[in-house]
């Protein structure tokens, strides 16, 4: 009986007798393959699994295939540090730096005044990155942001951590810009700088959020009222900043922490939205009030 060779592979068809190759990167050989699909993967798309390796398109659709986990807050539950504390901390950190070697110009380009806020409106929020050259100002800004950063923004989740921070330092200075007094004294012309906006309004939101997870926040609250009462006696500090920071953390924290579980998503941008557009309707409504539209145009 003859026996007929085997037929030869169609054109573009896998060589059986080839090497396995990983997919992502065919020069490579792979005798490894991904525990969930069986094709081979090259040192550089495995990942380690329970049991062998899977491959990174495995791990990536696992990843957008998985239920998403919330805290109770409705933020999204992260592994690692605290992402937008350490960057805000470190932007602070570079912007002090800068300020020192620029001998002041870095910090007059950037700092609030009530008089410039209305022609320079970004700096409602950048002067919440400059510090005094006394670097008892920037340590004890840093220190309360870290304290407070890695509490809060695992709890509320980096978006809505994000969204508290940037708008208690801008209601710090439009707290300012309220109570400041009138283009007719000194205080309207006076620049300001500082975390201290948004630092009091971590501290605000810390309140709600603490008494929602059934915590006690008497401690939070003497450091609140310590800290105002330096604001008072103090020469040279922005009570009105601390003020404005305070009542616009307190707001976000305790809507953040009361919204229901069913609409916990729908607070979390409608809430900082509403904020926002409050925010900026007091500066425009105070600067029309004293005529400065005027006087600026």
């Amino acid at each position: 009986m003859t026996e007929q060779p085997p037929p030869p592979p169609a054109p573009g068809a896998p060589d059986a007798a080839a090497p396995p190759v990983c997919p992502r990167h065919p020069d490579r050989v792979s005798y490894v393959r991904c525990q969930r699909c069986g094709r081979p993967a090259c040192p550089e798309c495995q990942r380690p699994a329970a049991v062998g390796v899977q491959c990174v398109d495995c791990v990536r659709e696992a990843a957008r295939s998985a239920p998403r986990v919330t805290t109770s807050m409705g933020g999204r539950v992260r592994q690692g540090r605290p992402v937008v504390t350490w960057t805000l901390i470190g932007v602070c950190v570079a912007s002090f730096l800068l300020q020192l070697a620029t001998a002041g110009a870095w910090t007059e380009q950037w700092a609030f005044s009530a008089a410039i806020g209305a022609v320079e409106p970004w700096r409602f929020l950048t002067t919440a990155f400059l510090h005094a050259t006394n670097i008892t100002h920037i340590l004890f800004n840093m220190w309360a942001l870290w304290v407070t950063g890695q509490f809060l923004e695992p709890v509320l989740g980096r978006a809505r951590f994000l969204a508290l921070c940037g708008l208690s330092a801008v209601g710090g200075s439009v707290g300012y810009l309220l109570l400041a007094g009138t283009p007719a004294d000194a205080g309207w012309y006076q620049g300001v700088v500082g975390a201290s906006g948004m630092v009091f309004g971590l501290f605000g939101a810390m309140v709600p959020v603490l008494r929602r997870l059934g915590a006690n926040a008497a401690q939070v609250i003497g450091l609140i009222a310590v800290n105002a009462v330096i604001g008072f006696v103090l020469p040279g500090i922005a009570w009105q900043a601390h003020l404005g920071g305070l009542v616009v953390g307190f707001v976000l924290g305790w809507g953040f922490a009361r919204a229901p579980r069913e609409r916990q998503r729908l607070v979390g941008w409608a809430l900082p939205l509403a904020v926002a557009v409050l925010l900026v309707g007091l500066a425009v409504g105070r600067y029309a009030a004293t005529g400065w539209l005027t006087t600026v145009a």
